[in-house]
């Protein structure tokens, strides 16, 4: 019965870690590109919104 909640578990959480894998460079890489004159605010602000939208996708 133990490994049968385990291996639930581990396929519940799969999708939410797999979203992270790919938003959380997204959401680094805006904050580092935030930093640059002029344009990197709105990249960072593109950039977030791209990782808000893949955030929502059920995976």
């Amino acid at each position: 019965m133990k490994s049968i909640v385990i291996i639930l578990l581990v396929m519940i959480l799969q999708g939410c870690v797999l979203t992270k894998v790919v938003t959380v460079p997204l959401r680094i890489g805006g904050a580092v590109i935030s930093v640059v004159p002029v344009v990197g605010n709105a990249a960072d602000a593109a950039l977030d919104t791209t990782a808000d939208a893949i955030d929502l996708v059920p995976l």
